[in-house]
């Protein structure tokens, strides 16, 4: 018998009642990431560091994640507004990592659908703590950040950050 770890793909899908076009917006806001992310101290230290990140951009971020200091850069490498987007790993910790992002129109707002692919370095150990802890933190983490863009695309605090 042999035990096979495939790489890990989280899917997330989150209603949203405000219009597909400003989920989209608020879902690629770098100043809305970091207010997301508060609680790891993540922050844009290069590339594009504020405002709506666009196709071919890269942001880095510094957060703390896992009891280390960690860099990720990311690259936007496909996007249709209102419809998807997807950003991959650059460079950082992960073997390889890509968020692809859709917004679904529905009668009462937006279907946010995340999955979130990715890979970690060492071999099987690493897909080990993907199975027994790095999955299921990855997914709280991106729950938290859906949670948020849900949280001011439905109230008046989606207007401080898109129409600055």
């Amino acid at each position: 018998m042999t035990f096979e770890l495939v790489m890990p793909t989280i899917h997330l899908t989150t209603f949203i009642q405000a219009p597909a076009a400003r989920v989209f917006d608020l879902a690629r806001s770098i100043d809305l990431h970091r207010i997301s992310m508060e609680r790891f101290k993540e922050e844009p230290v290069a590339g594009t560091r504020s405002g709506l990140i666009e196709q071919g951009e890269t942001v880095t971020w510094r957060a703390k994640h896992l009891f280390k200091s960690r860099l990720l850069r990311s690259r936007i490498t496909e996007m249709k507004r209102p419809e998807k987007f997807t950003d991959e790993q650059a460079e950082g910790d992960f073997s390889s990592m890509r968020h692809e992002h859709y917004f679904k129109p529905c009668e009462n707002g937006t279907i946010l659908i995340d999955l979130f692919h990715f890979e970690t370095p060492y071999g099987w150990l690493g897909k080990m703590v993907n199975t027994v802890y790095l999955t299921g933190y990855m997914k709280r983490m991106l729950e938290h950040r859906n949670e948020v863009i849900r949280k001011y695309a439905e109230s008046d605090q989606w207007r401080k950050l898109l129409q600055a």
